[in-house]
């Protein structure tokens, strides 16, 4: 966006951009292991209250993390060319109005959670500590992006515990596959920032990895694919399940030799991510699907 353009926007399409609802593949992947695990431990028949609260919920909390992580990195996102027209680093908002905006989006996150079970209510509490330091790792954390995926796998717990009450072996094992594929994506979605990153002097796991970053990929992938087929098993999932990891499987594969090529395009990050957007949603229909006998 030129600076003229961010000049003439109306108010309200800057706030959407910065609570990033102009670009909804980040919002629909954190809203992806959350339906995962509110379907898996309703047995693919939740409560359909719940689940529009569950997908209300992520939208609110994303909404928060996202300004949250505008308002730490104001001064850095300038500098780094995805992230330089962003409203709070190009000062179309300020400061003021973005602390604004995320204590309405983490009040709303906050109304919608006392609907749940008083477990899930706790475990959204011990969740907002990783969602407002998060943008902070990347400045004494040599892998940010494994808080991220530990944020990330709170949507598991949450959602689980809000259809059943307790944790479970299982939900371990969902919590486990969401860490590693979130550490997958988002560390691909971190190489188109690698550059801008090294300039500016924070850390990220494209960085920490090095010439092994599309290998690191591989593995966290890798395992996400044996923590679900385990997790299948012990659920004792059928045809359809099956169906579906096999489709992430291989299209998993296909992201991690794209990530090999040395002349990759900036742009095929994002679609890498995007991609992960349905694979997730494949998978999500295969766990469903995979209730009915």
């Amino acid at each position: 966006m030129t600076q003229y353009q961010a000049e003439s926007e109306p108010t309200w399409q800057t706030v959407i951009r910065l609570l990033r609802w102009d670009k909804p593949a980040g919002r629909l992947i954190l809203m992806i292991p959350a339906l995962w695990a509110v379907f898996l431990a309703a047995a693919g028949k939740p409560p359909l209250p719940l689940v529009g609260v569950i997908m209300l919920g992520t939208l609110a909390t994303s909404a928060a993390g996202c300004v949250v992580n505008d308002l730490w990195d104001r001064d850095l996102d300038p500098q780094v060319a995805r992230t330089k027209s962003r409203p709070l680093a190009s000062r179309a908002l300020s400061v003021r109005v973005g602390i604004i905006i995320f204590a309405i989006a983490l009040t709303c996150a906050a109304i919608l959670a006392v609907y749940l079970q008083p477990l899930s209510f706790i475990l959204c509490v011990a969740a907002v500590p990783l969602i407002v330091f998060y943008p902070l790792a990347k400045r004494v954390f040599p892998v940010p992006q494994l808080v991220l995926s530990l944020a990330w796998g709170f949507a598991v717990l949450i959602c689980w515990t809000a259809v059943t009450g307790k944790i479970e072996p299982a939900t371990w094992l969902l919590w486990g596959a969401t860490v590693t594929w979130t550490l997958g994506f988002d560390t691909g979605y971190a190489l188109s920032d690698r550059e801008d990153d090294l300039k500016v002097g924070i850390n990220s796991s494209a960085i920490f990895f090095g010439k092994y970053t599309p290998e690191a990929i591989g593995v966290f992938y890798g395992i996400t694919v044996g923590l679900l087929a385990y997790l299948g098993v012990k659920l004792s999932l059928h045809l359809a399940f099956w169906l579906s990891l096999a489709l992430a499987t291989v299209g998993w594969i296909w992201q991690y030799l794209t990530l090999r090529n040395p002349d990759i395009q900036r742009s095929t990050y994002g679609e890498v991510l995007k991609q992960n957007v349905w694979l997730g949603f494949i998978l999500l229909g295969g766990m469903i699907l995979g209730y009915l006998r």
